[in-house]
């Protein structure tokens, strides 16, 4: 099964929020694919981010597609506003509702808003088949390979396998892992069948962003092309 291309999705919440028209240059500039914006409200998840108006103006600087994680409690209301703010990419979770019923009313908004990819996402602590029942409804499944909130966590190894169970599933939409990828764990992602990767501080946090960027593309080729350890 082929799946997407790889993309590198620096996340913003690592950034300097003080010069984040700088940042989003810098890391575009150093090979970023997207730009990931991770936004929370402190009721979904203990802390408080981002909302659409400074969604809006990232769009209004970015050249990368922007790719949203809506960690909130309300998904279906705030359809329209990071429509209009320019998110490429709008995943929420599937905890955050109370059946696939109302998953679906989601992904319906989402795309009568006119968002171009929709996204669905689970926590480490949730069975990746609480979303197979919305595999062939979405674009993009977000692996949390972190409990969300926070930036700057370990990766969890043992969230590989709902990876590859949506692989055997056949799902060959994007599959994002978000949480502790650095270069010791973005080749397991990608061996696993992830081809979006997200990663904060690993990015932002090096001495040199573009060798960084470009060390995880260079790294996740060799994985497809077998000539890197498969995990």
């Amino acid at each position: 099964m082929t799946r997407p291309p790889i993309q590198i999705a620096p996340s913003l919440l690592s950034c300097d929020f003080a010069r984040i028209a700088e940042e989003v240059g810098r890391v575009e500039a150093a090979g970023a694919d997207w730009l990931h914006v991770d936004v929370m409200d402190g009721h979904f998840v203990p802390n408080l981010t981002l909302g659409p108006p400074i969604v809006k103006k990232i769009h209004g600087v970015a050249n990368v597609p922007l790719d949203v994680h809506l960690m909130i409690s309300d998904p279906l209301g705030f359809a329209k506003p990071f429509a209009e703010a320019g998110a490429k990419v709008l995943t929420f979770h599937v905890e955050a509702l109370g059946s696939i019923a109302e998953c679906r009313e989601v992904i319906a908004a989402y795309r009568d808003c006119g968002i171009p990819d929709v996204g669905v996402a689970l926590n480490p602590a949730t069975p990746v088949q609480a979303v197979e029942d919305l595999l062939s409804e979405v674009d993009l499944v977000l692996v949390m390979s972190v409990v969300p909130g926070f930036g700057g966590q370990s990766f969890m190894p043992e969230v590989l396998e709902k990876t590859r169970w949506l692989r055997e599933q056949g799902f060959a939409g994007h599959i994002e892992m978000d949480g502790g990828l650095a270069a010791e764990t973005l080749p397991l992602c990608v061996e696993a069948g992830a081809n979006a990767l997200v990663a904060g501080s690993a990015i932002f946090g090096a001495a040199d962003m573009a060798q960084t960027i470009q060390g995880f593309k260079d790294a996740a080729r060799r994985v497809l092309d077998g000539s890197s350890p498969r995990a």
